[in-house]
């Protein structure tokens, strides 16, 4: 463990040395993060960002749904938003949803208030801050559908409200800096009558159930759709339908899912996806792009922090 702690700026919110990062992702695997710190607020957060030294690394995690940490962890601040980060407000046929709600949770809220638009997301394992990140969506709607603004912190602490036309959100990707950390979103819902707002939810869910891996430790969709093609049947045309690298497994269920079957490493789980990478790419010729995103080192080597999305 290095000294990194001791360059902290102090805060409200909560630092936790050593952390690992298994317990926060997943698939269950992954080193230690050097740091993780829990912002008590954007305030908290914002005097963070500003008074941080330029060359320690940030990585913002919410639910760890769709995130790969690699053997060798993580050097520098893992910023956990889910801690408390997670407030939830109706304004009228709006909600205002902090970034570490997860995206079930925003759902089932909005359900009870009796507000309609958002059933989809109780079909996506993430939080607020990672769907604004990646435009994530399901079942024909994205956040760019919802989102009317958000707000992110940038790594000197400035603030900025942007719109989905701003951050140009399009399929699964936006184009907001990688530096800035989303705090909160204010979204567009409808009125509508509960009974049917969570028949659809139920839908969802069963649809969800039926069509996924359930009960494993999984990341969700392991590779977006190429154009004019669709992930899994790529995987399953390559024959890679319960392929194994170790104790990481194609889902013979859903072939874009990698799961760990029991004591799988991250070095097994992404050597999995770039074999499957390869098979459909030679079969196919389609690259697939990652959906999960990668961060941290391999074991061998020491951590170094930076991103590879």
């Amino acid at each position: 463990m290095t000294d990194l702690i001791k360059r902290l700026p102090d805060v409200r919110g909560d630092y936790a040395e050593n952390t690992p990062m298994a317990k926060h992702t997943w698939f269950g695997v992954g080193g230690n993060a050097d740091v993780m710190f829990s912002p008590k607020d954007s305030a908290d957060l914002a005097h963070f960002m500003a008074h941080l030294d330029e060359d320690i690394p940030l990585y913002p995690i919410g639910a760890g749904s769709n995130l790969l940490v690699r053997d060798g962890g993580i050097s520098g601040v893992v910023i956990n938003m889910t801690t408390h980060m997670n407030s939830i407000t109706q304004d009228g046929e709006r909600l205002i949803v902090g970034a570490g709600l997860h995206d079930a949770d925003v759902a089932r809220g909005a359900a009870k208030m009796g507000l309609a638009g958002l059933e989809f997301l109780i079909g996506i394992p993430g939080t607020i801050g990672g769907g604004l990140r990646m435009n994530a969506g399901a079942y024909g709607t994205e956040f760019k559908d919802i989102v009317i603004t958000a707000e992110a912190i940038d790594r000197q602490g400035q603030i900025h409200t942007v719109t989905p036309e701003d951050m140009g959100m399009r399929y699964r990707h936006s184009d907001a800096p990688l530096d800035w950390v989303f705090t909160h979103a204010v979204l567009q819902a409808r009125h509508g009558e509960v009974e049917e707002i969570r028949a659809r939810m139920k839908e969802i869910v069963g649809n969800r159930a039926d069509a996924q891996p359930r009960g494993v430790r999984t990341g969700g969709s392991t590779f977006a759709n190429p154009d004019g093609h669709k992930a899994w049947q790529l995987i399953d045309q390559a024959g890679y339908r319960g392929h194994q690298v170790g104790q990481a497994m194609v889902s013979d269920k859903h072939c874009n899912f990698l799961i760990n079957s029991g004591g799988a490493t991250a070095h097994d789980i992404e050597t999995l996806g770039e074999t499957v990478r390869a098979a459909v790419k030679d079969h196919a010729g389609v690259d697939l792009r990652w959906e999960i995103r990668r961060i941290g080192s391999p074991a061998e080597t020491p951590a170094k922090g930076g991103r590879d999305d």
